[in-house]
């Protein structure tokens, strides 16, 4: 078969039929981003075509994230959740808004 431009494509139909291990290591690799360490994780990817695999004897465990520690956290994330424990410490305390208060104010002092 000649490629017009050596272009060379495939079906999906025809990749799986030939290699599926192949279509699941490209996926992969496009999501990778282009640096030194994605030849090594191409490596380390272990791709079984069948259901069979040597890792069968070993139970699948559930992995539970712990909770993430504000210091953690992005800046923007970290300073709405500080915000938001202000504010709800505000109405625990029953306390108004100050800024509320005061724009009440200066209306109350136009209106007179």
């Amino acid at each position: 078969m000649q490629y017009i431009g050596h272009l060379k494509e495939r079906s999906l139909k025809d990749q799986m039929a030939k290699d599926p291990t192949e279509v699941i290591r490209k996926a992969v690799l496009r999501m990778l981003p282009r640096n030194k360490l994605r030849d090594d994780r191409d490596r380390k990817l272990r791709i079984f075509p069948d259901s069979e695999h040597p890792f069968a004897d070993r139970p699948l465990e559930p992995y539970a994230m712990p909770p993430r520690k504000v210091r953690e956290m992005r800046p923007r994330a970290r300073r709405a959740m500080v915000r938001a424990q202000k504010k709800a410490e505000q109405q625990e305390q029953g306390g108004n808004d100050k800024r509320k208060g005061k724009k009440r104010e200066v209306e109350a002092e136009l209106t007179e």
